[in-house]
């Protein structure tokens, strides 16, 4: 009664009268949800309620559905059109970048056909690679073996040999080795490595002792592959270096890489045509295990990257590496391990991978 005498008189005397709590509740969340949906940009307010979420960004909806199709059918897209398709499976990863810009467009554009669209290529990206962001690598294996593209306009080929060798590789393939070089990579590297060959721009340096060294004939009408075997404690092992011919991108042409698949598919045969059973490949390949161009020697061979790598393992260019074109590849071995060596004066980065020659276990 006296607070009711209370509200009576300062009502009376003119003064306002004290707002009920319940009352002063309503008041607010009616004032936060004016501004809730001033900051929508719209009457209605926030995605809830809004029927324009389902009709904007159509147009990014229809560019998520088409980058989906390019990774889901990139082995369709022909070659016959400045080789198209290997181009686009060189550097099919990357496609993967597109996909946080459009998320971010579509949540900009508040759509949510977009947003919705947006999961099909991120779903086949991480169906493609997602199996490569994961460390796969062991502690195991007998055997660790590199590779690496030293360029031939390299200005300290004695430096890039030690810097090779100091990996601990027993076996080591170099590619693209100058006649004049070569000297220079025989005196460095011999501290490290007993006994090694070269055939043309190829050469293998091993810990272990070699038979049977030969040139393969990729079809070029020189030397940039050679095979030899290499005699490990865990026995005979089938050694290939090749240095396939490089892609080039001509004006009239676009992306050309006929004189490199004709020289895989002729490395694929040599491979195939192979007695031992446990085969080790090394070298530059000029091509990523996505290329169908590449098809003869992938179809019958594991990435060690892919089988034992963390991440993508991208070997060039070494300043900024986007395409693992060089590989260790094998059949009949299992490989534990495969990475990146530090970066020499070469354009191309080192890589190497330990294998399990030694599999009855």
């Amino acid at each position: 009664m006296a607070q009711r005498q209370a509200y009576a008189t300062e009502t009376d005397n003119g003064g306002s009268a004290p707002e009920h709590p319940a009352t002063r509740l309503r008041r607010l969340t009616d004032l936060t949800h004016r501004l809730a949906r001033r900051e929508a940009g719209g009457p209605r307010g926030g995605w809830r309620g809004d029927p324009r979420i389902w009709r904007r960004g159509i147009v990014l909806a229809v560019l998520a559905l088409l980058l989906a199709a390019v990774m889901l059918v990139h082995s369709h897209i022909p070659n016959r059109i400045g080789n198209l398709g290997s181009l686009t499976e060189t550097f099919l990863p990357w496609l993967g970048l597109a996909i946080p810009v459009l998320l971010v467009l579509g949540l900009v554009r508040r759509s949510a056909t977009a947003l919705l669209a947006v999961l099909l290529p991120a779903v086949v990206w991480l169906n493609l690679f997602g199996g490569l962001l994961s460390d796969k690598s062991g502690t195991g294996g007998d055997l660790m073996v590199a590779t690496h593209n030293v360029n031939a306009d390299n200005p300290d080929p004695a430096a890039t040999a030690r810097d090779v060798a100091s990996s601990g590789a027993a076996l080591l393939a170099l590619e693209e080795l100058p006649n004049s070089a070569v000297p220079v990579y025989e005196k460095a590297l011999a501290p490290t490595y007993r006994y090694h060959a070269v055939e043309g721009t190829v050469g293998l340096w091993s810990k272990y002792p070699m038979s049977g060294v030969r040139a393969v004939d990729i079809k070029l009408g020189w030397t940039r592959a050679m095979r030899a075997t290499v005699a490990t404690p865990e026995g005979p092992v089938a050694v290939y270096v090749a240095h396939l011919p490089s892609v080039r991108v001509k004006m009239e042409a676009g992306f050309t890489a006929r004189q490199r698949d004709k020289s895989a598919d002729a490395l694929g045969e040599a491979i195939a045509d192979e007695t031992l059973r446990r085969v080790v490949l090394l070298g530059d390949l000029n091509g990523t295990m996505n290329d169908r161009s590449l098809n003869a020697v992938t179809s019958q061979m594991r990435s060690t990257q892919g089988a034992a790598g963390s991440g993508f393992g991208f070997s060039w260019p070494a300043s900024f590496p986007m395409a693992r074109i060089d590989q260790i590849m094998v059949k009949g071995v299992e490989p534990e391990s495969s990475w990146t060596l530090p970066r020499t004066d070469s354009d191309h980065l080192p890589i190497a991978a330990r294998v399990k020659l030694d599999t009855s276990s």
